[in-house]
């Protein structure tokens, strides 16, 4: 295998960070694939043009015919592996920057006056209102120095500066401080890596007034549970209404004042605040996506990206050897298949059923009451285990189905893999949460015509004060163990546990290896770190973690605390394994973050029309506004409890389907109450959909498009008034394009200048040449005049 990466280390004091030799290093190892070239060459088949020894010395060749110098590494300290140390000398940087079009400082530098925040705008229009009554009195406005670029040339190589003293930045050092260290990382590691540190530290500080607000509007909830007039009603002592049993035979028939204590958590994710949270989070997205493209903008400035081209991407060789063996089909390519995690939610589903109808056989009256509770934690534990393995299994499967399309270029194959494996772990990580916002409750039923699975397991149904509450628990359960398990524990250990696999493979003992460390060269060291797989999954983290903070804000207020918690040790342990555990990688140029800016605006989209859908459909916000504007006698809440509440005649039950307590509450029950909008038995159209159901789901169907529209208008808005270009920057941009043209017509004037004085100089040499010669034709006639006359 072949690693190409930059010298590791930092740049010597004294010299330009072009002018140092580079060092990429090729690691080959014994016993690899064919294209691994080995150490040492075989004696009997290094002729091969097929053997290994014979394609690294092609390769090696290839390489000195291209300028760059090569040095074999004899010394190597690691048995099978071998080093060489490819040299770049300073003409073949200079000809790869000015083909790359690679921006260097000029000598003469400009002051350009940059805005600096909201004081300095305060203070200037300050100044400009007191301005006549000082008219004398300069002002002193601190002045930021910009260095312009331009494209490098060989030709202008001396307007560059020769003396540049670069410090020794050492970068663990850096990323302990509480600073944005992105600049340190991109001067590093390179643009595309510290373009992903600074959208990771934008979104960090974007999530603190987001956090802010869900604690306000959950401490909010807090305030009022205890004003909430339906969990009153619930929780009243004297409240005696039965409810149906919530399963089969097992089951008896409850009390509705057990729900207190969910009814009262209902409450503290369902308040009118969570609507103005919904709307509060779209429009934040929107103002995050925003301030992202200026940040962008402004760092492509910073960065000299301004003028930036990707280059022309050259097919794979994968793809090229595709189609020398004439084998490329479309029919290789093959669709997304989401069933596996369709069919685990459906077994989850099932552990539910049974888990819940055996608590229910407890002879422990402390287990029955904590049924729902019970099942609800137990069933989201094993979700996340189950989202944790399918993660890494949805990996594997969106490489190998984007290996079968065989994409013609790397940034082709890149996105896709990107697409698919974004697709793949989205399923897996909200189709339990989907399920429960959307589905679950809600194809059930009624008492005496209930739904079955496999005509034994009957339908889940939500607890009185609805799913939300058990979404909270879910989306909850899965975010933080997500975070912590697989962004934190995983991401730190997993590279601690294959570098010490290496050191095992490495066939040295304690002892000897640490005496061995301590004579290793750096790039022998780094051979043991793991290597750098790409921003993928440090981006899917992110963009996972912003489903959950705006997909389901609605039911979950905290997400964005837990977020923001998160985030801030994420970037540091983000930035300990680049530095740390990974291998350098190579240094590659961008002026985004690519096909995840497209992912971002997708997600904020969605995340819309999922916020209104819930709270329209989940939550209990449309019942109880069509209650109290409707059908309340007074306009208050009083009586909305059993105004959701349907009658049930017990004989009505279906043979076999009937409870094998009937007497558990002391009494005999005749009528048990369901939540639903359906006809009494005793009307003429017995369990049928009454009024008040159609007249609560036409509300609900217009609050999803008038919420729908208007969030998506007032983001649309936001879009608007926000530019994408900070004006102090499009202002510099055209300041030094000025600049440029009059330092470029100067330096035509003066090439115009030294034309014009060389062919003045040619000019008086040929006059003066041409008056010599004709003094000497005149001497020459004047002495033959006067020979003429002596002889006369």
């Amino acid at each position: 295998m072949c690693i190409l990466s930059a010298a590791e280390g930092s740049n010597p004091r004294g010299k330009h960070p072009l002018r140092q030799s580079t060092h990429l290093r090729g690691i080959h190892s014994r016993g690899e694939h064919p294209r691994h070239h080995q150490a040492q060459r075989p004696k009997d088949s290094s002729s091969l043009p097929s053997s290994p020894a014979f394609r690294r010395e092609e390769f090696e060749g290839k390489l000195r015919d291209t300028g760059l110098e090569l040095e074999k590494d004899e010394d190597t300290k690691i048995p099978g592996v071998g080093f060489v140390k490819i040299h770049a000398p300073w003409t073949i940087l200079c000809r790869e920057a000015e083909f790359m079009k690679l921006k260097m400082p000029t000598k003469r530098v400009y002051e350009v006056k940059q805005s600096t925040g909201v004081m300095e705008k305060i203070s200037s229009l300050v100044s400009k209102v007191l301005e006549p009554l000082h008219p004398h009195v300069e002002e002193h406005q601190p002045k930021n120095i910009k260095h312009l670029s331009h494209t490098f040339s060989r030709e202008k190589q001396h307007l560059t500066e020769t003396d540049v003293n670069t410090n020794v930045v050492v970068l663990s050092e850096k990323c302990k401080q509480f600073v944005s260290f992105f600049n340190v990382f991109r001067k590093y590691f390179g643009e595309k890596i510290g373009l992903y540190f600074a959208w990771l530290g934008l979104y960090t500080q974007m999530l603190i007034p987001a956090s802010l607000v869900g604690v306000i509007v959950f401490l909010y909830g807090c305030a009022t549970v205890d004003d909430n007039i339906p969990s009153m009603e619930i929780c009243h002592p004297r409240n005696n209404i039965t409810m149906c049993p919530l399963c089969d035979r097992v089951c008896s028939y409850w009390k509705l004042s057990t729900a207190c204590g969910t009814a009262r958590a209902s409450h503290l994710f369902d308040n009118p605040a969570t609507v103005f949270f919904s709307i509060f989070m779209a429009l934040w997205a929107a103002m995050f996506m925003e301030h992202w493209k200026r940040r962008q903008m402004r760092l492509n400035y910073e960065w000299d990206l301004t003028g930036f081209e990707d280059e022309e991407d050259h097919p794979r060789a994968e793809y090229e050897f595709r189609v020398m063996q004439k084998s490329l089909s479309k029919d290789q390519k093959s669709q997304h298949k989401i069933g596996v995690t369709f069919a685990i939610v459906f077994g989850v589903i099932l552990y539910r059923i049974s888990t819940k109808a055996a608590l229910h056989m407890s002879s422990n009256p402390t287990t029955r009451n904590h049924v729902q509770l019970t099942v609800k934690t137990t069933a989201a534990i094993i979700n996340l285990v189950v989202i944790l393995i399918l993660d890494e299994v949805y990996g594997a499967v969106a490489r190998w189905l984007t290996v079968l399309e065989v994409p013609k270029t790397d940034k082709s194959f890149e996105e896709r893999l990107i697409f698919k494996t974004f697709i793949l772990k989205f399923f897996n990580a909200f189709t339990p949460i989907i399920y429960i916002a959307f589905f679950r409750g809600r194809l059930v039923g009624r008492p005496g015509s209930y739904l079955y699975v496999f005509e034994s397991y009957r339908m889940e149904e939500c607890a009185h004060g609805g799913c939300l509450m058990e979404l909270c628990i879910q989306l909850s359960i899965t975010m933080l163990g997500k975070q912590l398990i697989q962004n934190n524990l995983f991401e730190i250990g997993i590279p601690k546990l294959k570098k010490l696999i290496r050191y095992i493979r490495s066939k040295q003992g304690a002892f000897q290896e640490e005496e061995r460390q301590k004579k290793l060269q750096r790039y022998e060291a780094d051979h043991f770190l793991e290597p750098f797989a790409g921003l993928t999954p440090e981006y899917m983290e992110m963009i996972i973690q912003f489903g959950f903070v705006t997909l389901f804000v609605a039911s979950f207020p905290l997400a964005p605390l837990f977020a923001l918690l998160n985030n801030i040790i994420e970037i540091r342990l983000d930035a300990k394994k680049f530095v740390t555990e990974l291998r350098r990688p190579v240094a590659a140029r961008a002026k985004d973050i690519g096909i995840w800016y497209n992912i971002l605006r997708g997600v904020a989209k969605v995340a819309v029309i999922i916020n209104a859908f819930v709270i329209s459909f989940t939550s209990d916000f449309i019942p109880r506004m069509v209650y109290q504007y409707m059908y309340s006698p007074d306009g208050s809440m009083h009586g909305f409890v059993n105004h959701t509440l349907s009658y049930f005649n017990v004989s009505h039950f279906q043979e076999g389907k009937e409870t094998m307590d009937p007497l558990q509450l002391g009494y005999p029950v005749e009528i048990c109450r369901y939540k639903d909008y359906r006809e009494p038995p005793w009307s003429t159209t017995p369990y049928e959909i009454s009024k008040e159901f159609w007249a609560v789901l036409a509300v609900r169907l217009a609050f999803v498009i008038v919420f729908q529209n208007v969030v998506m208008l007032m983001s649309d808005v936001v879009d608007w008034l926000i530019p994408d270009i900070p004006k102090d920057i499009s202002l510099q941009i055209h300041k030094e394009k000025i600049l440029l043209v009059d330092l470029f017509m100067k330096e035509e004037q003066g090439k115009v200048h030294i034309l014009e004085s060389r062919t003045s100089a040619v000019g008086k040499e040929n006059c003066s040449s041409g008056n010599n010669n004709n003094s000497t034709m005149a001497h020459q006639r004047s002495g033959l005049h006067t020979n003429s006359t002596n002889s006369f």
